[in-house]
């Protein structure tokens, strides 16, 4: 079994090394403990950790209308109709695609995050994944399951929250008929079993900025590696450069006098193989080449949608550049798509929202 480290909901409102925890290990089932305790138990272990719904919140996307995985922010801007409070104030974790091709994610506050993940570093707990408790639950039927002290809602439900008494008799009346309710003694058991195999559907919360970097290698090992490469490698290095920069001083010497004789009204500059590239190879790119290139693109892949181009511009060694405005951010991504099948690669820039109009920048590499 994983070893799990459970931050339950009691010190969600002080988070300190006194925060009530669970731990699942080979010693431990479900054992309560304060978090500097369960360090000491979980010491030199990597660790999946378990934190509350009452830190987070559950949204999906609209139905995505493109195959292709999407980047972390077009989903984030997607639902930021969804949130409570700015995107840049958030941590957008997005899952696995569902049945119904909307993509779950789960949001929590910037700073509230990085207090978290500070305070484990303290203690000095290493981090495998993190998920959220109503996360774990297997979508294989809607589930409301009793579980230290309150009621997870989640599963093949369309939401993932956490209720108290209260809030649940509230909200009962609108949940499925079908929901399977698990009390305190089933809940924990059940619970108990989520965690030996976890669901694909979970959420991963260490992803984008919190994502965990690659360990390095120990100082040691690496300064061994380091000074055995430079014995190897020193003497025949020195050699190398030694020749190298007697060959380049005889070419560029020769360089300049077959470029004189060749070229004698030509007066010599610094980037010789530029000045000679265009001495023998004029510009002579058509300009009705790059025109049809930009009127195919706008008849087949832009005149097809209800984009509003704002402006053109053709820059030198990039391409074309077209600034446009969407309704939304899914009818960008149809407008990518339809570039790709019509052999014309595009690619969306600088996407953005304001005034419920999404405004970005198109570019296409005509090979100029």
């Amino acid at each position: 079994m994983k070893s799990w480290l459970y931050l339950t909901a009691e010190g969600v409102v002080a988070p300190s090394a006194d925060w009530p925890c669970r731990v699942w290990s080979a010693l431990h089932q479900g054992t309560p403990m304060p978090l500097h305790q369960a360090a000491e138990a979980l010491a030199g272990q990597s660790v999946d950790l378990l934190v509350p719904m009452e830190l987070c919140s559950w949204v999906r996307s609209e139905p995505w209308p493109s195959r292709r995985q999407p980047g972390a922010q077009a989903v984030a801007f997607a639902v930021e109709e969804q949130l409570s409070e700015p995107l840049e104030q958030l941590h957008v974790s997005v899952g696995a695609r569902d049945s119904d091709g909307r993509y779950p994610v789960m949001v929590i506050g910037r700073e509230r995050m990085a207090g978290v993940l500070s305070l484990l570093a303290e203690s000095a707990v290493e981090l495998r994944s993190a998920s959220v408790d109503a996360d774990m639950l297997p979508d294989t039927q809607p589930l409301g399951v009793r579980c230290f002290g309150r009621w997870l809602l989640g599963g093949a439900l369309p939401a993932r929250m956490v209720l108290s008494n209260e809030g649940l008799k509230t909200l009962r009346p609108i949940l499925p008929a079908d929901i399977h309710w698990l009390d305190d003694h089933q809940g924990d058991a059940f619970f108990d079993q989520c965690l030996n195999v976890r669901p694909a559907h979970a959420i991963n919360l260490l992803q984008g900025r919190f994502a965990p970097s690659q360990k390095p290698l120990p100082w040691r090992i690496g300064a061994l590696a380091l000074f055995t490469s430079l014995l190897l490698t020193w003497g025949g290095t020195e050699a190398r450069i030694w020749f190298v920069e007697g060959q380049s001083r005889q070419l560029v010497q020769e360089s300049e006098q077959q470029f004189k004789a060749l070229y004698p009204d030509q007066p010599h500059t610094m980037d010789m193989a530029a000045q000679l590239k265009v001495l023998q190879h004029p510009p002579a790119q058509s300009q009705s080449t790059r025109t049809s290139e930009l009127l195919k693109l706008v008849e087949h892949v832009i005149g097809a949608s209800s984009v509003e181009v704002q402006r053109v511009e053709l820059r030198a060694g990039e391409g074309w550049k077209i600034q446009l405005t969407a309704n939304s951010f899914a009818e960008l991504e149809q407008l990518r798509e339809r570039g790709r099948q019509q052999g014309m690669p595009v690619r969306l820039d600088s996407a953005n929202k304001a005034d419920d109009r999404v405004h970005a920048t198109l570019t296409f590499e005509d090979g100029a």
